[in-house]
């Protein structure tokens, strides 16, 4: 079996491409404040908001545990409504030998609201390891907290 895997979703929200993807290369050190049973603090580390090559520390609370993901920016467009990270160290780095995540925002045909899809890109350091079906359920969590927060 392959140690390659990637797990995708899609998901409607009201909020426009727009203001979502900017939380997320601008403002993502507001994520605490929007959603802080789930996010507890999001650091630049290095480089600015919403540049490639910027590095950010997120500290979380997911599984029933704190938990910390250091990321680096690797790709915005945002033409497409497009960014992608790829952790570079924290608890997702004991079970993964790469791990990256990309949202990509599209804005709904009839103009109101966009489709959130997140992809999630990983290569596991065993077969024994998980797949992280449930980081991708908590990134949906968060990403409706966000939606409901634009969106009030």
């Amino acid at each position: 079996m392959s140690l390659l895997g990637k797990l995708e979703a899609h998901l409607e929200i009201k909020a426009p491409p727009e203001k979502f993807h900017e939380i997320f290369t601008h403002k993502p050190h507001h994520v605490s404040s929007i959603t802080p049973d789930k996010i507890h603090g999001c650091d630049l580390h290095d480089g600015e908001w919403g540049t490639v090559g910027s590095i950010i520390c997120w500290t979380y609370f997911h599984d029933g545990k704190k938990k910390i993901g250091k990321k680096i920016v690797e790709a915005i467009d945002f033409g497409k409504h497009l960014i992608k990270f790829k952790v570079i160290e924290g608890d997702v780095m004991e079970e993964y030998k790469s791990f990256s995540i990309t949202i990509q925002l599209t804005p709904k045909e009839n103009g109101e609201g966009s489709i959130a899809h997140w992809l999630l890109e990983y290569e596991k350091i065993s077969e024994e390891v998980a797949h992280p079906e449930t980081l991708l359920t908590f990134i949906l969590d968060i990403s409706k907290d966000i939606d409901a927060h634009l969106t009030e």
